[in-house]
């Protein structure tokens, strides 16, 4: 583990693989899971704010949940979360022409409707953040329907918290992040060195 400011980091957010192949997992995360994606009181006013800009784009059973329910619930565990459908998909994914899952919100971001590009929570995946007394835990969540983008990330030689620096820097700062930089840095460099050091003896 590795401590930065008050944020305890796993490992695996330095040395796994990981980039999403959207055209392999269909945006999957978007459907699948127990919950929707967990939320904060900006996020929800964030995402109530945009309901008016982006419902007609949703589909009609995620229209109904919204006029019905709202944008979020709370889940088990008493924490907001997005309103999902039927028990699945997040009321603001949609499918594009290529029956990929896809961000509502996001798509408005990138259209220049918003300057809210996504919840935090999504934005950072596959690393979870749990807040503890004291400090943040920054971990690796390794989910089977993802399996195809840690192949992918493998090919690209892609680590996570490369592929995560937008939502990571959003999250942490950019002198958190450039700490993460130096300390993968000084990892690949030990690793490198114990390997020579094995192929030496």
């Amino acid at each position: 583990m590795l401590q930065i400011d008050d944020t305890i980091l796993s490992f695996d957010v330095l040395d796994e693989h990981f980039v999403c192949d959207l055209a392999a997992c269909k945006g999957a995360c978007c459907v699948e899971g127990d919950a929707g994606a967990p939320l904060t009181e900006a996020e929800i006013d964030a995402l109530e704010e945009l309901v008016p800009l982006i419902i007609d784009e949703l589909p009609e059973a995620s229209q109904e949940v919204i006029r019905s329910r709202g944008v979020f619930y709370f889940d088990p565990e008493n924490e907001p979360v997005t309103s999902i459908v039927g028990g699945r998909e997040c009321v603001f994914a949609y499918t594009d022409s290529n029956g990929i899952w896809k961000c509502a919100v996001e798509k408005a971001y990138r259209e220049g409707k918003t300057n809210f590009i996504k919840p935090l929570s999504c934005h950072l995946y596959p690393v979870r953040v749990k807040q503890y007394d004291g400090f943040r835990a920054v971990n690796y969540h390794r989910w089977k329907i993802c399996e195809c983008a840690v192949e992918h990330g493998k090919r690209l030689k892609v680590p996570v918290y490369r592929f995560l620096k937008e939502p990571l820097i959003r999250a942490f700062g950019q002198d958190w992040y450039a700490q993460v930089e130096y300390a993968a840095k000084e990892l690949k460099r030990d690793t490198d060195e114990g390997r020579n050091n094995n192929h030496r003896r």
